[in-house]
This record gives structure tokens, C-alpha cells and sequence, in this order.
């Protein structure tokens, strides 16, 4: 029997957990994280928050098995925007981490954000990240030609929405 993925707030015992997850090359390599994040700019990310921003972090066995930053936009005009990134520690793959913390993050937005619209970027060829915002009902709505530099190639990426259903 497969352990339970236990979603909750980010805490502040969480920095170094995230820090490690964010070393990762199998990490970094499909975020816009760079390699070498130091404990200190986690410990500010988590101490000093951006107006709008929550984390969420998924558990299994108590153990930081994956994270979602989500940020609600704070220009009067867009906030009813969010958007998130997200990881997942490659040892916890395939094991519903991507998919319990979605679905959080969704029910946050929709139920208790005011959100209308989730708005994402993923790298055009992250085909297990696709499936997950797929499943969540995210729509590809373009692309981003060398949208960023990833081992020292220009990568495109897609631009994706959900918008909330009534």
C-alpha cells in the first residue's frame, strides 16, 4: 500500500527541505530555478513572501515530496489571476504529488481566492508536467518562442489558462 500525499501550508522547517528539492538538476532543469539556490534565499522566499503568495507542499511520510508556489496577481485589474509553479522530487514521481497539490491549489482559487483564472508557463516539451495541467482543465493558449535558457539552449514554452467553471 502507497503512503498518503499529505498536502499543507509551507512552513519555515520546510526551507532547507525545498532548497534540497530545488538542487535538483531533475528539478531545475524543467523550472526557472538556476542550480545552487542558497539557504538563504530560501529563508528569505519563506520569511519575506511577495504580497499574494502562498506555498503549498506536499508530504509523504512527513518527507517534502513536492511544492507549489501560488501567487495572486495584485494589480487591481488582474486580481482575479493566479499563478504557480510547482516541483516535484524526482523520487516521488507517478506517486499523485502533482495531482494532490492541484487539486488543492484549484480549490483554494476557486472556492476561497476569488480567482477566475489560473495562468501557468511550462516548457513546451515537459510532457508529464502537460498531462498533469491537462487533467486540471488548463488550455494551451500559445507559445513562447526561446522563452528561456536551459543548459545553455533557448527553450520554447507554453502558455496555458484555466478559467474557473460555474
Amino acid at each position: 500500500m502507497s503512503a498518503q500525499v499529505v498536502v499543507r501550508h509551507a512552513e519555515a522547517r520546510d526551507t532547507e527541505a525545498l532548497r534540497q528539492l530545488n538542487a535538483l538538476p531533475e528539478v531545475y532543469h524543467d523550472t526557472l530555478q538556476i542550480p545552487h539556490p542558497s539557504f538563504e534565499m530560501w529563508q528569505a522566499r519563506m520569511s519575506q513572501p511577495p504580497a499574494g503568495r502562498r506555498q503549498l507542499v506536499a508530504c509523504i511520510d512527513d518527507v517534502v515530496a513536492g511544492h507549489l508556489a501560488l501567487t495572486v496577481e495584485q494589480n487591481p485589474r488582474r486580481s482575479h489571476v493566479a499563478t504557480f509553479g510547482m516541483s516535484v522530487h524526482p523520487a516521488h514521481r507517478n506517486r499523485g504529488v502533482a495531482s494532490a497539490l492541484m487539486a488543492e491549489m484549484v480549490n483554494l482559487c476557486d472556492n476561497w481566492l476569488r480567482i477566475e483564472r489560473i495562468e501557468l508557463t511550462v516548457f513546451a516539451d515537459n510532457a508529464p508536467a502537460l498531462a498533469v495541467y491537462r487533467k486540471f482543465g488548463f488550455v494551451l493558449e500559445g507559445t513562447g518562442k526561446q522563452f528561456a535558457l536551459r543548459n545553455g539552449e533557448y527553450v520554447d514554452a507554453y502558455y496555458m489558462a484555466r478559467m474557473k467553471t460555474r
